[in-house]
């Protein structure tokens, strides 16, 4: 066949009149020119935080990996009552910026930073790190239970915190027990393991693990939660079930997620910060951000121009 001559038309012969279906009727509420939030999926539905409080202040912050400046000059709130969703493509600098607030970027060598990050007003680099780290807790993309029972992983959490607690660990008294339970109830988790603490950690399915690791990091009692990614190797009923225990966590404690996924910030973050190349471009309530961003490249990223 010539390939500059177009195929062939093949016909298909009806024995009766095709039914023609009627166009679908717009979302509620949409108009006539989409919006990049328009196509996004409805925002998981939560009640407002009355009162929110600032738990840190990024101010001016720099940070480097040898001669290479990975985030330029960024100032930023986290508030508790608020889920604060990190947005933008690869290698803009967004994880940095996540494991800066606990101090995970130093232990990589040659990093470097500047400027000033506060937990409550107090500067972290004047804090002791693990202090800070039971403060300022943080999950990661893939779950990493602890090879060791349910009850064990969390109670190592609560063991980590309280010397004391930790020498009596193995006997499981029952308010360490209580506070097991306490901390695998506001993970969402309690309800599937009840009765069987004692099982490997290991035996768990993928989200059940997540959730595991979030009831360890909210067994310390943080002011700060910190999720890098942490639906990336979930399925659709998993990630559901995260993201609805995200938004129910953000009264008692602030969140900041980093995530790819344009449609998880939509439905979870209260407010969003675009990054690009290191740079902050844009921060503000979700819905300004994906519905009307006020610079280009936010309003290219939303709408898949790049990324």
């Amino acid at each position: 066949m010539d390939p500059l001559m177009p195929p062939p038309i093949r016909r298909i012969v009806l024995d009766r009149e095709p039914t023609v279906a009627p166009p679908r009727e717009p979302p509620s509420g949409a108009n006539g020119s989409a919006s990049a939030g328009a196509a996004l999926a409805q925002r998981i539905a939560r009640q407002p935080v009355a009162n929110t409080r600032e738990r840190m202040s990024i101010e001016g912050v720099w940070l480097a990996y040898g001669d290479n400046w990975v985030v330029r000059d960024v100032s930023l709130p986290v508030r508790q009552g608020e889920v604060l969703a990190l947005i933008g493509a690869s290698g803009s600098g967004k994880t940095t910026l996540l494991r800066s607030l606990n101090r995970l970027t130093e232990i990589t060598p040659g990093a470097a930073r500047a400027g000033r990050i506060a937990l409550d007003g107090t500067d972290i680099h004047e804090l002791e790190v693990n202090y800070l780290r039971r403060r300022v807790s943080m999950v990661f993309q893939q779950p990493n239970p602890f090879p060791m029972s349910i009850y064990d992983n969390v109670a190592y959490s609560l063991a980590e915190q309280n010397p004391e607690r930790g020498r009596r660990r193995r006997r499981r008294s029952p308010e360490l027990g209580q506070a097991v339970e306490d901390a695998l109830r506001r993970a969402g988790l309690l309800d599937e393991v009840a009765g069987d603490l004692d099982r490997s950690a290991l035996r768990l399915s993928g989200g059940q693990q997540q959730r595991l690791c979030i009831a360890r990091a909210l067994a310390a009692k943080p002011q700060v939660l910190l999720l890098d990614e942490p639906c990336s190797a979930l399925d659709p009923i998993s990630t559901a079930t995260i993201e609805e225990l995200i938004i129910s966590l953000r009264e008692s404690v602030a969140v900041v997620i980093v995530t790819h996924n344009l449609q998880q910030a939509f439905r979870v973050a209260d407010h969003v910060a675009f990054m690009h190349l290191g740079e902050l471009v844009e921060y503000g309530p979700s819905e300004q951000v994906f519905d009307r961003p006020r610079e280009q490249r936010t309003r290219d990223y939303v709408s898949g121009a790049f990324g």
